[in-house]
């Protein structure tokens, strides 16, 4: 059973029925309680990175993910899911402490540029780890989803599975052992995102 982690996002009815189509058995989990079971966690987010955070602070969800992943079974963050696994963010003059699994901060797009921010569309990805096991069967330079004003500074490159371009070079997805991690949205992404979800539905299993 894969956890789908409901503390209130948007798009978790989208991620519940992506993860399904390509044969995820899904729950949507509001508590640690739900997690115990669980093969796979799923931390989904649309909005503030402070509304997140303290969401699942509330739900005690945050350290039931520190201690999922001290498990060594398969967890992904989307969106604002990434986001959170820093320790913090600019969103807001944000005040809230992110899972900290990861140094660095989560930072704006630069004004000035010519830029639409937030960034609302499709881009490319350029997959800088090829053996990361949830882009088995991705071609490199693949157009994906991307709803976002604000991206991770990993402060350890070494973590980066894919780097994007808009106005600026950012991580846009990481990978560090069991823990995956992207900026876009496999769920809005198509076939690209639905073979990335099918690649960690299939870690799960």
């Amino acid at each position: 059973m894969i956890a789908l982690l409901d503390y209130g996002a948007g798009n978790l009815r989208s991620v519940e029925k992506a993860l399904r189509f390509v044969g995820g058995e899904v729950e949507l989990v509001p508590s640690p309680e739900g997690m115990a079971d669980a093969s796979a966690v799923v931390l989904p987010g649309v909005g503030a990175f402070d509304d997140c955070v303290n969401a699942m602070q509330r739900q005690e969800l945050l350290e039931a993910s520190r201690e999922f992943i001290k498990t060594g079974k398969p967890f992904l963050g989307i969106c604002v899911g990434y986001q959170a696994m820093f320790e913090r963010s600019e969103e807001f003059d944000s005040r809230a402490a992110g899972l900290g699994l990861f140094t660095g901060s989560v930072v704006r797009f630069p004004e000035g540029q010519g830029l639409k921010i937030p960034q609302i569309g499709w881009n490319q990805i350029e997959i800088v780890q090829p053996d990361c096991p949830i882009f088995e069967g991705v071609e490199n330079g693949s157009h994906v989803y991307f709803v976002h004003s604000y991206y991770p500074q990993p402060e350890d490159a070494s973590i980066a599975a894919c780097r994007t371009t808009y106005g600026v070079e950012f991580v846009s997805a990481i990978w560090r052992d069991n823990v995956f991690a992207t900026q876009f949205h496999p769920e809005k992404s198509q076939k690209i995102g639905l073979k990335i979800l099918e690649n960690f539905v299939n870690l799960a299993k």
